[in-house]
């Protein structure tokens, strides 16, 4: 027989389970992004169920992202990481995963999402290594400005919250499926926009751009860099000068973060112009999801091309 004493403890446990209640329903998984191109893709996934921290800013070199002191303890708070698995974060990421000692974040673990895990890579390097100054020594790691291996790595990051957060899984999945179709609707849109300039060359200050081109039949291979990475040098863009004069290019696509005086230098001298290019949401004006990237990124290059 329950005393009185017993009777009113567990009336405040139940007081106190109501009141929390809701803040315990209403928990959000914590999720960090490396770069602004997996923060928006976990956004469409997430919504309201996330909190995402994304360490990386759209205008920032992807490959040397300066570490900030509260990379740390959002690594350390985090369920899920979503990161390339490519080697693009490998000069800073490692380090800041160390310190955080959180071993949800560990490969093979459900809350990691290492997004290249899947998807095959272009242009991987024989015989080259990060030493060697190449930054691409594992292939080329920009694949999300694809809209179908975009598709592929939602998909992933929808997984991975479904494992970390079942309740939930139904919302995650539809909210896939909902990204799935709006990229269906506008792919056909954005291979209309650019049919008329297939097999067109671009120039690009840096290799960021294969995949964007072989899904939409484009040449984005001159590069002002001479290869990934390594600063531009004068002999090698006089030889870059050249080669747009003689194919007629009238292009160069400079992101956020590189030299556009360069890449003005440049295009002075072979009668281009620069149009100012971003993989990230958020890089560009008119950019502030995925779908809304791409839909500027195909607007921009159809206008220019006319």
């Amino acid at each position: 027989m329950s005393t009185p004493s017993q009777k009113n403890r567990f009336r405040y446990f139940i007081t106190l389970i109501l009141l929390l209640w809701p803040l315990i329903a209403q928990a959000k998984i914590n999720v960090v992004a490396t770069l602004p191109d997996f923060g928006s893709l976990a956004r469409e996934i997430g919504k309201d169920k996330v909190e995402i921290v994304v360490l990386g800013k759209p205008n920032d070199d992807p490959h040397f992202v300066q570490p900030h002191p509260d990379f740390v303890g959002s690594l350390h708070n985090a369920d899920v990481l979503i990161d390339g698995g490519a080697g693009l974060e490998l000069e800073w990421l490692p380090p800041l995963l160390q310190k955080a000692r959180n071993p949800k974040l560990d490969t093979g673990k459900p809350g990691r999402v290492q997004a290249s895990q899947g998807i095959r890579l272009m242009n991987i390097p024989t015989g080259v290594t990060r030493g060697s100054g190449e930054a691409h020594p594992n292939g080329n790691p920009h694949f999300t400005v694809d809209p179908l291996v975009a598709k592929a790595v939602a998909q992933r990051i929808a997984k991975a919250f479904m494992a970390v957060d079942p309740p939930n899984a139904a919302f995650y999945d539809a909210n896939y499926k909902k990204f799935e179709t709006a990229i269906n609707t506008k792919l056909q849109w954005w291979r209309g926009a650019l049919q008329l300039f297939q097999d067109q060359h671009v120039v690009a200050y840096h290799d960021s751009w294969p995949y964007f081109a072989h899904r939409f039949g484009l040449k984005i291979d001159i590069f002002l860099e001479p290869s990934p990475g390594t600063p531009p040098s004068a002999s090698h863009l006089t030889e870059v000068i050249q080669k747009m004069k003689k194919n007629r290019i009238k292009l160069i696509l400079v992101e956020p973060y590189q030299d556009r005086r360069i890449a003005e230098k440049v295009a002075r001298a072979a009668d281009a112009s620069v149009i100012d290019f971003s993989q990230f949401p958020g890089g560009i004006p008119g950019t502030d999801n995925y779908v809304s990237l791409i839909n500027q990124l195909v607007k921009l290059l159809a206008d220019a091309m006319k």
